[in-house]
């Protein structure tokens, strides 16, 4: 049995369309659905052109991408000849480097022989200037002992210090500073100047023939009053004023100045008559005149001999001739004469001056070669 509660058992109603309804609907749904279909095409054409467009765009994509990738296949390309250029390169660069590196082993060898015989020509050069320099040291030092003049050590000083200059060695050096000292050491030497001994000798040997013998009878003479100037009395200056003086008084005075000139020479004739001689000697007053010619010519020889010793530097020979010849001059001849004075002090001076000191030797400057040609 149905319920009348429930649904089921309820009458549906139909409800009637109105035609009006319908018969307006037709034409809406035309409307609509021509819309519809303008919007379907206008978005179509918009896909259209948007698809085409992004055709395009892939084209264009697609042309520079594959443009790159030809560039792309260019430079890697490009980039192979690099490379295998480069590879080519590395490899001559290598095969110059070892060449190179070959010569430059080459080139270091000969550097070394080259420094090498660079030193032994220096060492060469430095042996010979050493020997040189000590050579012309003896040389020099032979032409002062024979000449007596430390001038030729000197001037070999000198230029040996001169060649060291220019040498500029500096294991040389202390040769120079040798040199130097025995530089100083030769020029503060005495040295006997032989040429002026020799002439003082020549003077004496002149003066011989001329020295008065005690033997010899010579008048006395008043050397003073032949030095003496012959003045001239004057006339007083009372007479001279008046210019008038008495005969008597003129007569007087030449009379008394006659007597005065008689007495002198008769006196001096008196005094010649006797001469006292004081004589240590007593075998210089036994001279005979014939060998008074000997004794001077030997005394010549003595001196010649003398000065001939001075020359050849033997200066004991030389003292011994001089103190003979001094002795000879003090024993036989007037040593209150003027001439023998002045010889005996020339003999004087002679003996005084010719000593034996010679030139120094440059002791030092031998033993600084020594020691660098021993160093090399």
């Amino acid at each position: 049995m149905n319920d009348a509660s429930s649904p089921a058992a309820e009458p549906r109603t139909v409800v009637p369309v109105p035609a009006v309804e319908a018969s307006s609907r037709g034409p809406l749904l035309w409307r609509w659905s021509g819309a519809i279909f303008l919007l379907l095409a206008l978005v179509s054409a918009v896909a259209v052109a948007l698809a085409w467009r992004a055709d395009q765009r892939v084209r264009s994509s697609e042309r520079e991408l594959v443009k790159r990738q030809q560039e792309s296949a260019d430079r890697v390309a490009e980039a192979l000849l690099f490379a295998r250029q480069a590879q080519d390169g590395m490899r001559e660069a290598a095969a110059k480097v070892a060449l190179l590196e070959a010569r430059l082993n080459e080139v270091s060898v000969q550097r070394g022989q080259l420094e090498d015989l660079v030193r032994s020509v220096a060492r060469s050069r430095d042996e010979n200037l050493v020997t040189d320099i000590e050579a012309a040291m003896r040389a020099a030092l032979q032409q002062s002992a024979l000449t007596g003049s430390a001038e030729p050590l000197v001037a070999t000083l000198k230029q040996s210090d001169e060649r060291l200059a220019r040498a500029n060695q500096p294991r040389l050096e202390p040769v120079r500073r040798a040199i130097a000292r025995d530089l100083d050491r030769v020029k503060a030497s005495s040295v006997a100047d032989v040429a002026t001994l020799s002439i003082k000798i020549d003077e004496v040997v002149r003066m011989v023939d001329e020295l008065p013998l005690l033997s010899a009878s010579e008048p006395r003479r008043d050397f003073a009053a032949e030095d003496r100037p012959a003045v001239e009395e004057a006339p007083p200056p009372a007479a001279a004023a008046s210019g008038a003086e008495g005969i008597g008084d003129r007569l007087s005075r030449e009379l008394g100045r006659a007597g005065r000139f008689f007495a002198d020479n008769i006196w001096s004739e008196i005094r010649s008559l006797v001469r006292i001689t004081p004589i240590a000697h007593p075998e210089a007053m036994l001279v005979a005149p014939d060998q008074v010619f000997f004794l001077r010519e030997n005394l010549k020889l003595r001196l010649l001999n003398a000065r001939l010793a001075l020359m050849a530097r033997q200066f004991d020979a030389a003292q011994a001739d001089l103190k003979w010849a001094q002795g000879a001059i003090e024993r036989y001849f007037n040593r209150g004469a003027r001439r023998t004075q002045v010889a005996a002090e020339m003999l004087r001076q002679v003996a005084q001056q010719a000593k034996g000191a010679g030139v120094a030797r440059p002791d030092e400057t031998f033993a600084a070669l020594a020691t660098a040609g021993a160093a090399r």
